[in-house]
C-alpha cells in the first residue's frame, strides 16, 4: 500500500483557521501524487499535507482552482454532493467494514457518514463536533480546507492501529462539459485500477503512518 509519514509535532502548537498558513505546516510532507485515472485532461495541482501530536491528527488540502463549482442550493448532503469538493476515508480494516468518510467543500460544509463495503451508507452518523474541527478559504487561484480530527476518536473507531491509519485521500471536480450540464471528474491518491471511477472499495486506500506515535 503507498504509504505517506505524518510528522509529529509539539502539542496544540497549530489553530485551524482555514488558510494552513503556520510555519510548522512547512515541516509537514507535501503529497501531490494525485490524479483522474477515468479521465484524460490534465488534474490541475492539489496538495495535501499532515501533521500531528499526541491529540490530534491535523490536515489541509490546497487545490488549485481558478474556477470553484459550489451548489448554493441549500446546506444538505445533496448540495455538497453537487459541489467541488475534498474527501477523506478511513478504515478500520480491509473488508470496509467499517469505514468512514468526511466530504468537504471549500465553504466549508462536511457531509460525514459511516459506510460498510459495498455502499451501505449510514447518513444519519455524525463525526462527533468535539473531536472534528474545519475551516476554509477561497482565494482567487485556489482555495484551502484545513482542519484536526482527535486522536482519541480515531482510535475509538478502530481506525488508528499501531500508528498508522488506513485512509483514503480524494477530490471530485465539477466541470461545465455543456450549457448548464456539469459533470465531476474523479481525483484520487491511490489509483484503485477499476473500469469506473470508484472510491468505495478497498483497493482506494493508503495508509498514513504517524512518526514517532
Amino acid at each position: 500500500m503507498q504509504q505517506y509519514t505524518v510528522t509529529r509535532i509539539p502539542n496544540n502548537a497549530i489553530k485551524i483557521t482555514g488558510t494552513a498558513g503556520h510555519d510548522l505546516w512547512k515541516e509537514a510532507v507535501v503529497l501531490n501524487e494525485f490524479k483522474s485515472p477515468w479521465d484524460s485532461a490534465p488534474v490541475s495541482p492539489i496538495e495535501f499535507r499532515a501533521l500531528h501530536d499526541t491529540k490530534n491528527l491535523y490536515f489541509s488540502f490546497r487545490v488549485y482552482d481558478e474556477k470553484v463549482h459550489i451548489d448554493t442550493t441549500d446546506d444538505s448532503d445533496e448540495s455538497i454532493g453537487n459541489s467541488d469538493r475534498v474527501e477523506l476515508f478511513f478504515r478500520a480494516d480491509a473488508q470496509l467494514n467499517p469505514y468512514f468518510c468526511l466530504e468537504m467543500d471549500p465553504t466549508p460544509r462536511v457531509m460525514d457518514f459511516k459506510a460498510k463495503y459495498q455502499r451501505n451508507f449510514d447518513f444519519n452518523w455524525n463525526w462527533p463536533a468535539s473531536d472534528f474541527q474545519i475551516q476554509s478559504v477561497i482565494e482567487n487561484d485556489h482555495f484551502v480546507v484545513e482542519g484536526a480530527i482527535s486522536i482519541a476518536s480515531l482510535s475509538s473507531y478502530g481506525l488508528l492501529k499501531n500508528g498508522k491509519i488506513e485512509t483514503g485521500i480524494y477530490r471530485a471536480k465539477f466541470n461545465e462539459v455543456s450549457k448548464g450540464n456539469l459533470e465531476p471528474t474523479w481525483i484520487t491518491w491511490v489509483d484503485p485500477k477499476t473500469p469506473e471511477p470508484d472510491f468505495h472499495l478497498p483497493a482506494s486506500f493508503g495508509v498514513l503512518e504517524l512518526e514517532g506515535l
